[in-house]
């Protein structure tokens, strides 16, 4: 593993900037993911608020690895039109560009009450629309395995791969099993070659019931997870996500940085020593 994939989704330390910036640079990490600024998504900001961003994220000396949108999430099923999507892919798009990064976070929709065939359908559809707009913005959706048609199912992930194109690659959060119901040893087998962002987080708990824990602390078999990732060659961003005080969809946020800091020294450890072989 290189020194530079160490990276942290911001906000999960602090809701405004400069304490997220402080919190990846006390880490001594280089990377950081973008997600929210003051409780305000990225695509919210207005270009005056987004230039500050962008200024202090460079003065930091930091590398932006992903912007995370709301594009699928539980927020906007799949019933909803597409114009709100499209808007934050624009607006996001521009902002991969000035910030230096190609990726976005994405998800595959809520159903929303269709049948499975139709709701299928429409996710595929959508998806095959924003890759080929992120195509023309020359940047890439990355699916992360949460909420949505495609959040727990690898056969599935791989349909949104076919769907998407060079456009759609996929997320892998190592933790997200838990708390949806499956092994994601076993789905990461499946998906491997195609995973191009990590992100990090471990729970405890059953399905709709996690408990978040540091990582390596949980049911989540990050370890193994993590040596599978480095065997393959894996060679993005390990990216923090502890969800330890921040839970955007529970309406949490972080107001402590401590926890945060205290899951990036574990991440350290285990990476520095993830065991041979996975079982």
């Amino acid at each position: 593993m290189r020194a530079d994939q160490l990276a942290g989704i911001g906000d999960e330390a602090a809701a405004a900037l400069p304490e997220q910036i402080a919190a990846i640079t006390g880490l001594g990490w280089s990377g950081i993911e973008l997600r929210a600024v003051d409780g305000h998504a990225l695509a919210d900001l207005d270009s005056s608020r987004f230039l500050r961003v962008h200024r202090a994220v460079r003065a930091a000396g930091l590398r932006v690895v992903c912007l995370d949108s709301r594009i699928g999430n539980w927020s906007r099923p799949i019933t909803a039109p597409p114009t709100a999507d499209l808007r934050e892919l624009d607006v996001l798009a521009e902002r991969c560009a000035s910030l230096g990064t190609r990726y976005i976070r994405i998800m595959s929709y809520l159903s929303d009450g269709l049948d499975e065939p139709e709701w299928q359908a429409r996710v595929l559809d959508r998806i095959a629309l924003l890759s080929d707009r992120a195509a023309r913005h020359g940047v890439v959706l990355l699916h992360e395995n949460c909420s949505g048609w495609a959040g727990s199912d690898p056969e599935r992930m791989l349909r949104l791969v076919d769907a998407g194109g060079p456009c759609l690659r996929l997320l892998f959060d190592v933790g997200n099993g838990v708390d949806h119901g499956y092994g994601a040893v076993d789905v990461l087998r499946r998906i491997l070659p195609h995973v191009e962002h990590v992100h990090v987080k471990d729970a405890v708990g059953s399905p709709g019931h996690a408990e978040y824990v540091l990582p390596g602390d949980g049911n989540a078999r990050v370890r193994d997870c993590l040596r599978m990732l480095l065997d393959h060659g894996y060679t993005g961003a390990f990216s923090l996500e502890p969800h330890l005080l921040t839970r955007p969809h529970e309406g949490l946020a972080a107001t402590d940085p401590a926890p945060f800091l205290q899951a990036g020294r574990r991440l350290e450890e285990l990476l520095q020593a993830a065991p041979t072989g996975v079982a």
